[in-house]
């Protein structure tokens, strides 16, 4: 993308780090997934977190069920580079275990770990090897008693469960976490993220829990995450999509372009295609997007199919396709560059946006050798 600031005003909030990514204070807001191959498969796992870090994630959370899976997390910490979160339920040993084979940060919630005693085995294992918490709240998954003083799951319920946990760490003094309040149903979500938000100055970890699958789920958490967004809360991300793990990344990383917040990769901004079209607009962003996945330098590529609207829309990218008749027009940094015909249209266009990105990463690199060099 360009360099246009985004007009949202982040809630002010903590800072903690997932080993070198940083959640809350004003860092940027970073992109999970979540590993959905066995754990105890170290290769399977392996290959997978090595996907969603290329894709973009930022963090990659791992279930760890049992003490072989743990055993399993320490050799799978070890093969990759993206900082790893195990997500523990009931069992405090596994937490204090994975602690000790290198996990980033615990997604446990201390109200379901049992004893005090547990919690704080587990809380100082964390204060000692400085490894931040999640606590992760659940529509689906609300304590007994709080479904039957409700009657049924309600933002208020949601909130109600997060600071009986925030309660317990508070009385062991310990205050480096982050919390998630997430339901399938967006404005339970939605309404819950809000009443946190103005209680607590923990990183918020958002997420529209079982969104469903690709189209649906990625409209769902949109729309639910993009209110949110909207309004400066949230400090880290994850899109739960039955797909592709990958997908739920990628579809992070768009939503947060989208709002300006981060950018990365290619901005594409496309027509949907017309009877005025002078080329197949569709095909054409569709080879595009998938040959150019492993650009990661941020850049506005208009692709537009008639001249209505091409030239304006090229005039604020860094590169613009215009259809025209007999030849398209392509624009650089806002101006006339030259004229493609039809057939190769997608290699020349591809050479073209590859030679850009290029010269952007040298002035980039260069820029910041000058910057040290001052430094120095």
């Amino acid at each position: 993308m360009t360099d246009r600031e985004s007009p949202i005003v982040p809630r002010k909030s903590r800072r903690i780090m997932v080993g070198n990514v940083p959640v809350g204070g004003g860092a940027p807001i970073s992109v999970q997934s979540m590993t959905n191959t066995e754990t105890t498969d170290v290769a399977a796992t392996v290959a997978q977190i090595r996907r969603l870090e290329q894709a973009g994630a930022d963090i990659v959370r791992v279930s760890v069920p049992s003490m072989e899976a743990a055993e399993a997390f320490g050799r799978i910490r070890q093969q990759v580079n993206v900082p790893l979160v195990a997500d523990i339920h009931f069992d405090h040993k596994i937490a204090l275990r994975v602690a000790d084979l290198g996990v980033d940060c615990l997604r446990i919630n201390p109200g379901n770990i049992g004893r005090e005693d547990r919690v704080r085995a587990v809380v100082e294992k964390a204060r000692d090897l400085g490894i931040p918490l999640r606590i992760g709240v659940n529509a689906g998954s609300l304590e007994k008693d709080l479904q039957r003083k409700y009657g049924e799951p309600t933002p208020a319920a949601l909130v109600e469960s997060a600071m009986r946990h925030i309660d317990i760490l508070d009385r062991l003094d310990f205050h480096e976490f982050k919390l998630s309040l997430k339901a399938s149903d967006v404005f339970m979500a939605v309404a819950a993220y809000r009443l946190i938000a103005s209680q607590i100055d923990n990183p918020l970890h958002l997420g529209i829990t079982e969104a469903g699958g690709l189209r649906s789920g990625t409209v769902k958490s949109s729309i639910g995450l993009g209110l949110l967004l909207m309004e400066g809360i949230g400090d880290t991300l994850r899109i739960s999509l039955a797909a592709d793990p990958v997908e739920e990344v990628k579809v992070g990383w768009d939503i947060l372009k989208s709002l300006r917040l981060r950018s990365k990769g290619i901005n594409f901004i496309a027509c949907p295609s017309c009877s005025r079209q002078n080329f197949d607009v569709i095909k054409t962003v569709n080879e595009l997007e998938s040959r150019l996945e492993d650009i990661t330098v941020p850049m506005d590529v208009s692709i537009i199919g008639c001249i209505v609207n091409g030239p304006g829309e090229a005039k604020v990218s860094e590169l613009g396709l215009t259809g025209g008749t007999p030849n398209n027009l392509v624009y650089l940094d806002g101006k006339p560059s030259r004229k493609l015909g039809q057939e190769n249209l997608v290699d020349e266009l591809e050479a073209m946006i590859r030679k850009k990105a290029s010269e952007k990463e040298a002035a980039h690199s260069q820029l910041i050798a000058s910057v040290r060099k001052v430094a120095d």
